[in-house]
């Protein structure tokens, strides 16, 4: 549902918005019976008045917090600075800290924040315990926006943005069936976290309606491990003829492997990775991968958050944006 805004309040009243702003500043200006007006209209259409975002207005104080869980991903980086290039454009400074997937570094920074009077959290969460964080939040009362992960369910109190990773990881399974590969595997990944089953349940949905057997190898979102796997996946499945990767590192450390191994990469054996990164289109052989479009997510963040913290108007609980593969010299050209 909507949250209710200034205007509704206006409209329901039968004042002015700037009648309505007078009343929620407390000005003398506004008669008696009109304040009470406002102030019936805005309990019977549920309207939370923001005095964060407003004084933001009056103080000139314009931060935003952004916690990421790990900037040494470059798919992180690259959302963090397009974000923060957005908010900087509409006058906003942007307080960014890396967790470094530590909940308690977490609890810590998002804490400092709040003492530091930022006017709205956006979080890209470590796994694990998010109480304490959630609660300090909740506390403060400011705007908190979970992105591309999801770590808690009241998505009503916190809601949640993120790429469609469930399609993105069907479309790139189904390309590499459609290409002639039968022996597919996933590769990389923590094995339990929310992103790594919804990657990996758009390949299991593509493997099982084409009746093929998954191959599923989940360890950590690296080039170490790419390469680990890559030497170990040959070895247990020498049939093996494709990859799909939790990410592009993984894919760089699969590719290094196959270079060591001299398996034709793009004939021989497929990979896919996730997220296009920008070394996604310039490592060798350029990567085929699932494009997340992380630059226009962060500045889709960006307009979701301020329209939330200025205008009232709350995100959807919920949603999904949009991924495509894009196809280059790690895959076959269709069957």
């Amino acid at each position: 549902m909507r949250r209710p805004t200034i205007i509704d309040v206006a409209n329901s009243a039968g004042v002015s918005k700037s009648t309505v702003s007078l009343v929620l500043q407390g000005s003398t200006q506004v008669r008696p019976e009109t304040r009470k007006l406002v102030h019936t209209a805005m309990k019977e259409i549920g309207y939370v008045y923001n005095r964060s975002a407003a004084n933001l207005r009056s103080t000139g104080t314009a931060l935003i917090g952004l916690v990421i869980n790990d900037l040494t991903n470059p798919f992180f980086t690259e959302f963090a600075t397009s974000l923060q290039m957005a908010l900087g454009s509409r006058g906003y400074a942007v307080v960014l800290a890396n967790t470094n997937e530590d909940p308690e570094l977490q609890d810590q920074v998002v804490g400092a924040m709040l003492e530091h009077g930022v006017s709205a959290l956006i979080l890209s969460p470590a796994y694990g315990d998010v109480t304490n964080t959630l609660s300090a939040v909740k506390r403060a009362g400011i705007p908190l926006m979970q992105v591309l992960r999801q770590v808690e369910s009241e998505t009503g109190r916190f809601p949640f943005i993120a790429p469609d990773y469930a399609e993105g990881g069907r479309a790139a399974t189904q390309y590499l069936i459609e290409t002639g590969a039968r022996n597919i595997a996933f590769v990389g990944g923590l094995d339990g976290a929310e992103v790594t089953q919804e990657r990996l349940s758009g390949y299991i949905s593509a493997m099982k309606d084409n009746h093929l057997q998954p191959i599923v190898k989940t360890g950590e979102s690296s080039r170490s491990f790419g390469h680990e796997a890559t030497v170990r996946l040959f070895k247990e499945h020498p049939a093996c003829d494709a990859a799909v990767c939790f990410n592009d590192l993984v894919a760089f450390g699969m590719i290094n492997a196959c270079h060591e191994t001299q398996a034709k990469i793009g004939t021989e054996f497929q990979i896919v990775g996730f997220d296009d990164i920008k070394e996604a289109s310039e490592c060798w052989p350029a990567l085929s991968t699932v494009h997340c479009g992380v630059s226009e997510f962060g500045e889709q963040v960006a307009d979701t958050v301020l329209l939330w913290l200025q205008d009232g108007v709350a995100p959807a609980q919920h949603a999904r944006t949009t991924t495509r593969l894009v196809l280059r010299q790690t895959t076959k050209d269709m069957v």
